[in-house]
């Protein structure tokens, strides 16, 4: 059996500094930062996202950032595609790959195997399920969902209505849940062995970071990026614009909210995503957990470094 290639991963909950140590990394290995984010992927959406600087952008090669449109529906089939297709380029070049990123789905579509892809669907009931979420509402699907397979539900955002609806509709297919049938599909053996280094934060000191940086995108054009959205009938019918942020000042231009109601519906949304985010995190493994609140920021460059340097050449993780 080939040799897997080890990779570097940097993971943690959003605001909590991903971006800044990921590009200091990146100059200090001669890197190229390959996103692992499901928003990220979706151009003319930028202030919502918190996508690296155009300036960030030039000095350090960016994949994985812009390559679909918000009307298009981006699956973790396409993440496997083209993040594996970017790795294999930069390393070609010589260069080292640093996955970094929040969406736990693609981390494990990427390195614990994508699906064998043979499950059943039915576009009938997909249809159903489709117009009972436009009439009732995407919460009590969800809420079903929830019912029958915890598991799965709480590995989805409650507003992912297509992953909701594609659960239930193979819940009702095959009469098993959702959790029970991936654990049994044949998956893919990944070629890389990944380190994820993650980042965590007190939570009070998260949670201030999350409501500065949802106030600061407000004041930076976050309405006004949602309104040419709009203009341009990409609306709430498609999952990009579903998630935390957008659906909410969606709502607001709509006239459903004030835009005081937006802003804190937004850091409502964040907060939970960045708890389910770190539920996720703690089943990665070989993980190394750093507390950006306590160490000296050099100090903590220089020691992830050192550790990535060694499992690149295949010394290991410890430490």
């Amino acid at each position: 059996m080939e040799k897997k290639r080890p990779i570097i991963c940097i993971i943690g909950p959003t605001a909590v500094g991903k971006t800044a140590l990921s590009l200091n990394l990146a100059r200090r290995l001669c890197g190229e930062v390959v996103s692992v984010d499901s928003r990220q992927v979706y151009r003319y959406m930028d202030v919502g996202t918190d996508k690296a600087s155009d300036a960030a952008r030039r000095e350090i090669l960016h994949h994985l950032i812009d390559v679909a449109d918000p009307d298009e529906v981006f699956s973790a089939a396409d993440f496997y595609r083209m993040a594996t297709a970017a790795m294999e380029r930069i390393l070609q070049r010589g260069r080292i790959p640093l996955l970094v990123g929040g969406t736990m789905f693609y981390f494990q579509a990427l390195f614990g195997g994508l699906l064998s892809g043979d499950l059943p669907s039915d576009k009938t009931v997909r249809t159903r399920l489709e117009e009972e979420a436009r009439i009732s509402g995407g919460e009590t699907l969800y809420e079903r969902l929830a019912r029958i397979d915890p598991e799965r539900a709480a590995a989805l955002h409650p507003n992912d209505r297509r992953r909701v609806i594609r659960a239930l509709e193979l819940l009702e297919l095959t009469d098993q849940r959702p959790t029970d049938l991936f654990r049994k599909q044949a998956r893919l053996e990944s070629a890389y062995c990944p380190l994820y280094i993650g980042l965590t934060r007190p939570r009070e000191e998260l949670v201030r970071r999350i409501d500065v940086r949802v106030r600061q995108q407000f004041q930076e054009g976050y309405v006004e990026e949602v309104r040419w959205l709009l203009a341009q009938g990409f609306d709430e019918r498609f999952p990009s614009m579903q998630g935390f942020g957008y659906r909410e000042i969606t709502a607001y231009l709509r006239g459903r909210l004030s835009l005081d109601e937006a802003v804190e519906g937004d850091i409502r949304s964040t907060k939970a995503f960045a708890r389910r985010q770190m539920t996720w995190f703690r089943k990665f493994e070989p993980a190394l957990w750093y507390d950006m609140s306590c160490v000296d920021q050099e100090r903590l460059l220089e020691e992830i470094t050192d550790i990535s340097l060694c499992h690149l050449e295949g010394v290991g993780p410890s430490r």
